[in-house]
């Protein structure tokens, strides 16, 4: 754990020294293009100006990067939402539920489908030649969360005895795995910090059953970290299920080419009125709906925060113009044209917002791998799942703010360099 952490904050440092570099050589590059048409003398007045109104400009500063850091703390979410669930499929097994089924809690597949799913082509088998083939049912219990102490659903699996040769990731990082037929548990590494009584040796109750929690097991951050398993027969037994019927089969693939020739002879066997799709990409569609909220949700908060610290620069950048009516006059009177100043204000505005979204950028930082749960609105269950900042989420940021910065400076800007001359020199 220590080590996943000491490697998670180099990664967001180099990280940080990557953007802060590549920014600073594209501003150099901009600003040595702008140079002749800002003119050395407008750039050297910004400087000042920022260091003279240093009031009004750590204000303008506070509100974009706030906004950016909402920004990019939101849009994290949201992408670490969907990394969590795609990483629960891979590319080389396939999920297999009743035709028009949205969900596997809203599957159906009998005993009988299973074992002649198990036959068809592009089906890998182990090392005896048996199908990896794992049949599974899917349950939500109430367990109550360590932090409160309230029941919150919990995703229980039912999955054949031979699931971690299906899904090799998933690995048994403390205690056993269940044995087959026995009322055991073994519970996700996510699962077991969260609920009360799932740490190996506990006894925990629910569906009338008492289970014995058995291990515990790294799913590598993807949405099984959350999720309790146990033996699939047993899990409908203790539920008053049917006896042969489950709700979804995965099955392990001799490769990822292999699918579009074992889907085909599914949807074309008359015997079974069942769909197919890659586990990733069923993983990717439930996430949809969840990443699309979060990212409306964040969107509207960025953008009521964004007219706010727009309305900031603009402030800052008006007061830098009543300011220096003297000094953009006697600018103007000395040849520089109403570009050179238009270019000059915006210069100061981009500068400003440029080391604000850099400070909202290393304010949100350290959420990166911080682990937050919510609902899964397709199982209706808990799910754990990590903020995920991304060195181009952190461009996006900068990026935002150096929008909000030119939507502050233009007005103020165009004003300052069509004021005539001689009026504002009348004015002083």
């Amino acid at each position: 754990m220590v080590t996943k952490l000491i490697i998670g904050v180099v990664i967001t440092l180099a990280a940080i020294v990557a953007l802060v570099l590549v920014l600073a050589i594209v501003g150099g590059i901009v600003a040595g293009l702008l140079a002749p048409l800002i003119g050395s003398v407008p750039i050297s007045y910004n400087l000042r100006s920022i260091r003279a109104r240093w009031t009004s400009t750590i204000v303008a500063i506070l509100g974009i990067a706030g906004t950016v850091g909402v920004f990019v703390a939101m849009l994290s979410l949201a992408r670490g939402f969907r990394a969590t669930l795609v990483a629960s499929g891979t590319p080389d097994d396939a999920l297999v539920m009743r035709a028009g089924s949205t969900s596997e809690m809203m599957g159906g597949i009998t005993l009988d489908s299973v074992k002649l799913v198990q036959d068809k082509p592009g089906v890998a088998r182990d090392a005896s030649g048996q199908p990896l083939v794992t049949q599974e049912v899917v349950g939500v219990v109430p367990i109550p969360l360590i932090s409160t102490g309230t029941d919150a659903n919990v995703e229980v699996r039912g999955v054949s005895p031979n699931v971690l040769q299906i899904r090799k990731f998933v690995k048994i990082v403390q205690g056993r795995m269940f044995h087959s037929g026995l009322d055991e548990l073994v519970v996700g590494r996510n699962a077991s910090k969260t609920y009360e009584g799932l740490t190996v040796g506990n006894t925990v109750n629910f569906g009338g059953g008492h289970w014995k929690v058995v291990g515990v097991f790294d799913a590598g951050g993807s949405s099984f970290d959350s999720e309790v398993w146990c033996d699939a027969r047993i899990l409908n037994e203790v539920l008053k299920r049917p006896e042969n019927i489950f709700q979804s089969a995965t099955v392990h693939l001799t490769s990822p080419a292999a699918f579009d020739k074992f889907k085909d002879s599914i949807t074309s066997d008359p015997q079974l009125n069942l769909e197919v799709e890659r586990e990733v990409d069923y993983y990717a569609k439930q996430s949809s709906a969840m990443t699309q909220l979060i990212t409306v949700l964040g969107g509207l908060v960025a953008a009521v925060m964004a007219i706010g610290a727009v309305f900031g620069a603009l402030n800052t950048m008006y007061s830098a113009v009543s300011e220096r009516g003297r000094e953009i006059a006697t600018m103007r009177a000395l040849g520089f044209s109403s570009w050179n100043v238009i270019l000059s204000f915006l210069f100061e505005a981009l500068l400003i917002s440029f080391i604000a979204g850099i400070i909202g950028c290393l304010v949100v930082l350290p959420l990166n791998g911080m682990t937050t749960q919510t609902m899964n609105f397709s199982t209706f269950s808990n799910i754990a799942f990590a903020f995920k900042i991304t060195f181009n989420l952190l461009v996006m940021g900068v990026i935002f703010a150096l929008a909000m910065g030119v939507l502050g400076g233009l007005l103020p800007a165009v004003r300052a360099a069509l004021r005539p001359v001689a009026v504002t020199l009348r004015e002083l």
